[in-house]
């Protein structure tokens, strides 16, 4: 197959003024913000916990994991549930976002390099920059942004300085 007619969906979403893509195929749905179970010596980006039909789900604040201030809750508010891999298993997620915008199509060819400066989101976080139109969407890479290990350690080193 062809990349450079492969044309993509994602579902586009807001944190502030920025827009962010996230491949349609790993989101399971989208729920209002309900109750979120804080969890003791988490670190900052992770929200707290959820009770989705029995499941524990795990809610991150994009803001705080981006390295921005904890995300203030408005109506718009909601949270995606998104299928993430650790260890070859599939994991549910919740991601914290301020608004869920549309599904867009988005040719390959219209997803551009991750730039090297003029984002507040880790380069490695992002697959690329998708033109739609005049405006760009940040695609973000799942598995780097979202690793499950990753955040693990994250939570160790809190909860280690949080004993200090």
């Amino acid at each position: 197959m062809n990349t450079q007619t492969t044309t993509s969906q994602y579902l586009t979403f807001s944190l502030g003024e920025e827009v962010f893509g996230m491949d349609i195929r790993t989101v399971r749905e989208i729920i209002q913000v309900g109750p979120v179970t804080t969890v003791p010596l988490m670190p900052d980006f992770v929200r707290g916990v959820i009770n989705l039909r029995g499941a524990v789900v795990p809610v991150i604040d994009l803001h705080a994991r981006f390295g921005r201030p904890a995300a203030r809750l408005s109506k718009k508010s909601c949270i995606v549930i998104f299928d993430a891999m650790r260890q070859g298993e599939r994991v549910e997620l919740g991601l914290l976002v301020d608004a869920v915008s549309e599904v867009v199509d988005i040719p390959a060819a219209d997803i551009e390099p991750a730039p090297d400066f003029g984002s507040a989101v880790r380069r490695d976080f992002i697959q690329g920059m998708g033109r739609l139109g005049q405006r760009f969407v940040i695609v973000l890479e799942p598995d780097r942004a979202f690793d499950l290990d990753d955040m693990a350690v994250l939570c160790e080193r809190n909860q280690l300085a949080e004993a200090a």
